[in-house]
């Protein structure tokens, strides 16, 4: 059947059944048995219409508050029935629930919506009328935990409501932990239940009880689980040998372009062109099947009709794993979409793996493989990139060389036919040259397998990612209040919160990020920071971006004052940011620096800003942070700030593995995003 709502008085008995408090209620045909219902109820009670049509019963006139006696009740039901027949006059009416009404209370919020991509989400926050004006809602992936629940009781911003604001008691904190847990357990355990609303969730100084509730059941519904995938081997992303099937020497056709980059390969590269002898000064051949020696990879730019027929001879010849360039498959519409099942039929066959169609193709810098249409490849390094968009990696590749960032690898996703985020991150985790990785997400298959996947390699590696889809059109047509508050980009940013991934916004965020905790040091091992800086300016600045991107400024201990009141002048800030001065010199920093690591033990970031002056220059200053990260295992951070003056101290500190920004605000917000992650 199609996803329907269930009645008041159905959800009701349905949350009962787990524990959850609800009012005492009758649902009633006549204005007779509503007031015997109410007075067997006990007086006030609220009546609410029970329709299909009516899905936000206050918009309609179909809730009545404070019915006090039995004449009112009777009054209350024929009232509730004349507005909602003008409201719409097709809607119809199964009946009144009649409620015991509940005393005022602190309303919040708690509901579930199943996700496309990753299941079943738990939504809580402030709730009652404004719920979606104010929009303070945290949310969790199911499934949940008792201390899961606690934790996002303390995220929404409304908590000091409950923990008891400007001399109000404290609500009954337990009482909603335990009434969250029986919800998340009822979602948990009915699998056609795909969205709810329980609004609101009244709390007081001494339990909880619940006053609205609407549950949407679908039968047909799925439950999302986690698959097991088996490896793709990794010599298959490191072949010997590479036929490209459609390779041309005409230089306006992809084919000259793709072949034209894999013209240093180390390997065998074959050009296949059934009309040409010879193709960039390579002997061509007229099919895969003519190769007399072994062919491990085929790359195809040849017309998306023609590609079934390729498919078909590269399984013949034994081709391990085809890059699919060739667009006008799946989204080009059904006609499309049943070429590429096809490809993949034929493909599933001979044990062969697909990447694309559709895609820009695979890098492999360390390796010499460059099977893309890129202006120039890229150069080796330890980041691999993992792109939805073959547009935004011909970006990346081309900043990547002006900006000296080198890849492990670099691959296009296409329509991942076959091969998808999953298997990727698998190769990247098992190859020995990626140190961190970076995707670009517009949007996830499997999301539960992409979790399970993602959190193990995540543990050994950092993975960072972009998520494009932030903004909320569409989520206006949402059937309930949680439709509208957790979107599909908020789900995926608890996703990636929940697998260890980073989320940035921009793509040089990405990189910062990725590089940063590619080098030895890593990440930090707390969230405790220091900054230490010779501009006043930039100490209060430094204040602010650490204040507004969640890092955490300590108090310098007195022992730690006391050693720096040594050598420092007199008028310094004694604090932390420490202002060393405009004329401090290498000894005050160097001095400085001693200091602090004796301390290490206090604190666990240390950012180090400079700028342009006479009495320091950035090289001299990037020795002594050098020298200061060699004395420590805390993550030393550099914020070398100016322009090409400056420059001599950033290379210093790349070559010694040390993280430099040249931007404050950038510095902090790198750093904030990396420690929203790791100690969020």
């Amino acid at each position: 059947m199609a996803k329907k709502l269930l009645s008041e008085f159905e959800s009701y008995n349905l949350l009962k059944q787990y524990g959850v408090p609800v009012p005492e209620h009758a649902i009633v045909q006549t204005a007779a048995d509503a007031a015997r219902a109410a007075e067997e109820i006990g007086f006030p009670v609220v009546m609410k219409v029970y329709s299909p049509q009516i899905i936000h019963k206050s918009d309609a006139g179909g809730v009545l508050i404070g019915i006090g006696s039995k004449k009112a009740a009777e009054e209350g039901f024929d009232k509730i029935v004349r507005n909602v027949k003008a409201f719409d006059p097709d809607a119809e009416i199964k009946g009144i629930l009649v409620v015991q009404q509940a005393a005022p209370g602190l309303e919040l919020i708690v509901g579930g919506k199943t996700d496309p991509t990753f299941g079943k989400v738990l939504t809580f926050g402030m709730g009652g009328t404004l719920v979606e004006l104010m929009k303070d809602v945290t949310l969790r992936i199911l499934p949940v935990t008792e201390e899961s629940i606690r934790v996002m009781i303390r995220e929404i911003n409304g908590y000091p409501m409950i923990a008891g604001y400007r001399g109000m008691k404290p609500k009954d904190e337990e009482a909603l932990v335990e009434l969250i847990c029986a919800i998340s357990q009822f979602f948990a355990e009915n699998k056609n239940v795909v969205e709810f609303d329980i609004n609101p969730v009244r709390l007081y100084e001494s339990g909880a009880c619940i006053v609205d509730a609407r549950v949407f059941v679908d039968d047909t519904a799925v439950e999302m689980t986690p698959k097991e995938r088996p490896f793709v081997p990794i010599e298959y992303f490191t072949p010997r040998s590479i036929a490209v099937v459609g390779a041309s020497s005409e230089p306006k056709k992809m084919g000259y372009a793709v072949m034209h980059n894999l013209l240093h390969f180390p390997g065998q590269l074959y050009p296949v062109n059934n009309k040409r002898p010879e193709v960039q000064g390579l002997k061509a051949y007229p099919s895969v099947l003519d190769i007399p020696n072994p062919v491990d990879m085929a790359v195809i730019v040849v017309p998306a009709k023609h590609v079934p027929s390729v498919i078909e001879e590269c399984g013949q010849k034994g081709v391990n794993m085809a890059v699919i360039i060739s667009a006008g498959f799946r989204e080009t519409g059904d006609g499309g979409k049943a070429l590429e099942d096809r490809v993949l039929e034929i493909a599933k066959g001979y044990g062969m793996r697909i990447v694309g169609p559709n895609c820009l193709g695979l890098i492999i810098p360390p390796r010499g493989i460059d099977t893309t249409y890129v202006h120039q490849s890229p150069k080796p390094g330890n980041i691999a990139f993992i792109s939805q968009s073959g547009a935004i990696i011909n970006t990346v590749v081309d900043w990547s060389i002006q900006q000296d960032i080198g890849f492990s690898a670099v691959i296009s996703v296409g329509n991942q036919a076959d091969l998808d985020f999953i298997d990727y991150l698998r190769f990247v985790e098992r190859d020995p040259k990626t140190k961190g990785i970076i995707l670009y997400i517009e949007e996830i298959q499997d999301g539960k397998t992409f979790m399970k996947v993602v959190s193990e390699v995540s543990k050994t590696k950092p993975v960072v990612a972009i998520k494009s889809g932030s903004s909320r059109k569409g989520q206006e047509a949402a059937s309930s209040h949680t439709g509208s508050l957790s979107g599909s980009y908020d789900v995926y940013m608890e996703a990636f919160r929940d697998s260890g991934v980073i989320p940035v916004h921009t793509l040089t965020g990405a990189f910062q990020v990725a590089e940063m905790l590619a080098l030895p040091k890593g990440y930090p091992k707390g969230k405790r920071a220091i900054v230490i800086t010779n501009a006043g300016g930039f100490s209060v600045l430094s204040s602010d971006y650490a204040e507004r991107y969640n890092v955490n400024l300590i108090d310098l201990p007195p022992q730690v004052l006391q050693e720096l009141n040594e050598f420092l002048p007199d008028f310094w800030n004694k604090n932390n940011p420490i202002d060393v001065l405009g004329d401090a010199n290498e000894k005050r920093f160097a001095q400085v620096f001693e200091v602090l690591a004796r301390h290490q033990d206090c604190w666990d970031i240390a950012f180090v800003v400079g700028f342009p002056n006479l009495v320091i220059g950035s090289d001299q200053l990037a020795n002594q942070i050098v020298r200061f990260s060699d004395m420590t295992e805390n993550v030393i951070i550099g914020a070398l700030l100016g322009g090409g003056s400056m420059e001599r101290g950033r290379k210093i500190l790349k070559e010694n593995g040390i993280p430099s920004f040249d931007e404050l605000d950038f510095t902090f917000r790198v750093m904030g995003r990396i420690l929203w992650q790791r100690f969020r």
